[in-house]
């Protein structure tokens, strides 16, 4: 792909004062991939396209993928492994180049087939991480992830040579999608990123995902905005904003509400890419349509909303998660085997997260006012840092009801949220 590839046009884009919009979108169909594609591509917006994978090239099952290609079983996303090149460039043909840049997102701990199958029909552009898609997926040791991921990017890396430049997005900023504290979430998108550009990635975007408190997220964005500025003066990046990752709220009137919020939040707070979320993400996959109509609303939002970051300097998130970054880069030179060890001794812990090598003693809760916090850091930096609630265990009771707070803030009987407008028709079928 000529004219600087995904990292570039999100850049042009930004510099032109326009929010770049997203959807999560993948289909098993090519013929509905690429009608996906044009429509995303030709929507009311400036957008770029999205290749989401299915669940068994996810997990590395490409038996069953092949199977379901051949017995023309419906799957939930675009199975690129196992349909073959040709295919795959028929669905770019004439969709895909300077002017809209398409992404692949997979959520793979082992993405080295992902990323040879992408970069064969001339893809550039990624997503995922070491930590982000191995702890919250399965049980795939997290040493093994660091050691896949670091092929993975030296394969994507090599495309280089060719005349592209590969861009990466870290997935840290989305750990479990919610009850994270931010400090946490920005920390380990912002180690994700160091561990891309150690292993040859130059054009790099860190995510952040909407949570539960507008003004803490305002603080998020901006501390990831400083640590990047700090810790990757050289390498090419922006900041991509997530729509809640959640329970979505169920009433179209919640859903367009909570996607306006989250338009504001990377309008106001000077990032670049907007990933969007639907009206039927707490029902079903959505269609091409209400894709569009989300991207649209964004868009409109976001046009109207001015930026004005935050200086990070002084915040609670901000100091938080520069400890944690500092913690986690003293231990290694080389930012994989910081990560390994950084869980092991839990300086890096994610609250209510399973995976084996996690040590699981931290807790998080949603205060009063709506932001997140720590009811226990465990081993984790930030003794004398975070304020910290007495300690007392957080019910399971409570966890429940924790988890559907957003859902039953956007869903309920307030008034519609001031400067965002009436939902939008969708348009097409």
């Amino acid at each position: 792909m000529t004219g600087g590839g995904f990292g570039a046009f999100v850049r042009r884009a930004h510099d032109a004062g326009r929010l770049v919009v997203q959807p999560r979108m993948g289909m098993s169909s090519p013929r509905r991939m690429r009608a996906g594609l044009l429509a995303t591509r030709d929507a009311r917006a400036t957008t770029v396209g999205t290749i989401t994978l299915d669940s068994y090239t996810r997990v590395g099952d490409l038996e069953s993928a092949r199977l379901a290609v051949l017995e023309d079983v419906p799957l939930n996303g675009y199975p690129i492994v196992s349909h073959d090149a040709a295919t795959t460039a028929a669905v770019l043909d004439g969709v895909h180049g300077p002017g809209f840049p398409v992404q692949v997102r997979h959520g793979s701990a082992a993405p080295e087939d992902i990323f040879r199958a992408l970069t064969a029909v001339g893809l550039d552009a990624s997503e995922g991480g070491p930590v982000s898609y191995c702890l919250p997926y399965g049980r795939v040791p997290l040493r093994d992830s660091v050691a896949h991921w670091a092929t993975a990017c030296e394969l994507l890396a090599a495309r280089r040579a060719s005349g592209a430049e590969p861009h990466l997005e870290t997935f840290g900023g989305c750990v479990l999608g919610q009850l994270c504290p931010p400090s946490l979430l920005v920390a380990v998108s912002v180690l994700e990123a160091l561990f891309f550009h150690r292993h040859g990635i130059n054009s790099i975007s860190v995510s952040y995902a909407q949570q539960t408190h507008p003004g803490q997220d305002a603080e998020a964005v901006a501390a990831l905005r400083r640590l990047c500025a700090h810790h990757l003066p050289d390498a090419e990046w922006h900041v991509v904003v997530y729509a809640y990752m959640g329970l979505y709220p169920e009433t179209e009137q919640g859903a367009y509400r909570l996607l306006g919020k989250a338009a504001e939040l990377a309008a106001a707070s000077g990032s670049e890419r907007l990933i969007v979320k639907t009206v039927a993400e707490s029902r079903r996959i959505p269609t091409v349509a209400e894709n569009v109509a989300a991207l649209e609303y964004a868009a409109e939002v976001a046009a109207r909303t001015p930026r004005a970051p935050l200086d990070a300097t002084g915040t609670q998130t901000y100091a938080e998660a520069s400890a944690l970054v500092d913690a986690v880069l003293e231990l290694d030179d080389d930012p994989g085997a910081a990560l390994l060890t950084a869980f092991a001794e839990g300086r890096l812990d994610v609250p209510y997260c399973l995976h084996p090598d996690n040590a699981g003693f931290s807790r998080s809760y949603i205060a009063v006012d709506g932001r997140l916090a720590w009811a226990d850091i465990g081993r984790m930096p930030l003794h004398g840092i975070a304020d910290v609630r007495p300690a007392r265990a957080v019910t399971a009771t409570e966890l429940l009801d924790s988890l559907s707070y957003i859902r039953r803030s956007f869903d309920g009987d307030a008034p519609g949220t001031p400067g965002t407008s009436n939902p939008p028709t969708p348009r097409g079928g």
